[in-house]
């Protein structure tokens, strides 16, 4: 028998073997694990603006997943990441330079178990990220890069395993990142993480969640340290899915974008996201 049909027979077996045991749903709706709201490495379609400071955060990204494998209370998905993180400057007239942009896309899988009143599962996804300055960070009066910032490569490949467990509401979370590939060199390997979210119900609105969440990222750029990242808002919309929220932001550690990533900066940014 030719190869190939040998190939496609099996293909065809298996596929009629995993759909006895488990019902698969294409391009679903709805994420299996909805992104954490204090992890700023999540997709989101939103800003920020930072207090005292003439900067803002663009966020223009998407997850989606391409599969659901259910079985009975579990749920398995596989799907992909492609979203920029972008770093702007207010002028007169509305205009917004761009000063650096970060892009991030990969693949990730998960598993989710629903229980009567709580869920439990993990997240991992394979990732790259990419980062580089734009020509709002050139000044072309002078000539020369911004505060003395001229660009430089920054690239990293890398796996990250995050298990979950909600409650009520609380949702806790902790990570664990191996960059297998990283430029420049001075960026350590491992990425600890560890965060949570909580929303809260109000008795005279079934559509608005109060919320509050936190993140704490340990990285290594020579020595170990914490980035903090608080957030608390509300959200208008379903509590566990689509909505938009309005939050303020609290932050405090390494720069979030590649072109800056040995640069400390602390600040307090208003902002809001369409929530997948």
């Amino acid at each position: 028998m030719n190869r190939k049909i040998k190939l496609s027979l099996i293909i065809i077996l298996f596929g009629v073997n995993l759909s006895a045991q488990k019902q698969m749903e294409l391009f679903p709706s709805e994420l299996n694990i909805k992104p954490f709201v204090a992890n700023f490495l999540e997709p989101k379609v939103g800003f920020m603006f930072m207090s005292g400071k003439n900067s803002l955060r663009l966020d223009i990204g998407n997850s989606k997943d391409f599969v659901h494998l259910v079985d009975g209370n579990k749920i398995i998905s596989f799907g992909g990441d492609f979203f920029t993180f972008t770093k702007l400057r207010g002028e007169t007239d509305f205009h917004f330079p761009v000063d650096a942009v970060d892009y991030l896309f990969g693949l990730n899988g998960s598993v989710k178990i629903i229980k009567a009143d709580t869920e439990c599962g993990v997240r991992v996804r394979l990732s790259h990220i990419s980062a580089h300055f734009v020509d709002g960070h050139f000044d072309n009066y002078s000539g020369i890069w911004r505060d003395e910032r001229a660009p430089r490569v920054y690239s990293r490949e890398f796996i990250e395993l995050t298990p979950f467990y909600s409650v009520n509401d609380l949702r806790v979370y902790a990570s664990y990142s191996y960059l297998f590939h990283v430029v420049p060199k001075e960026i350590g390997k491992s990425i600890f993480q560890i965060g949570g979210e909580k929303f809260f119900n109000l008795p005279f609105a079934d559509y608005l969640f109060p919320f509050i969440a936190y993140d704490l990222r340990l990285t290594k750029i020579g020595k170990y340290s914490g980035t903090n990242s608080l957030s608390a808002g509300i959200k208008i919309g379903k509590k566990d899915s689509g909505g938009i929220s309005f939050m303020v932001d609290y932050f405090s550690g390494n720069n979030i974008h590649g072109e800056y990533f040995d640069y400390k900066e602390k600040y307090v940014a208003f902002g809001m996201n369409v929530d997948l």
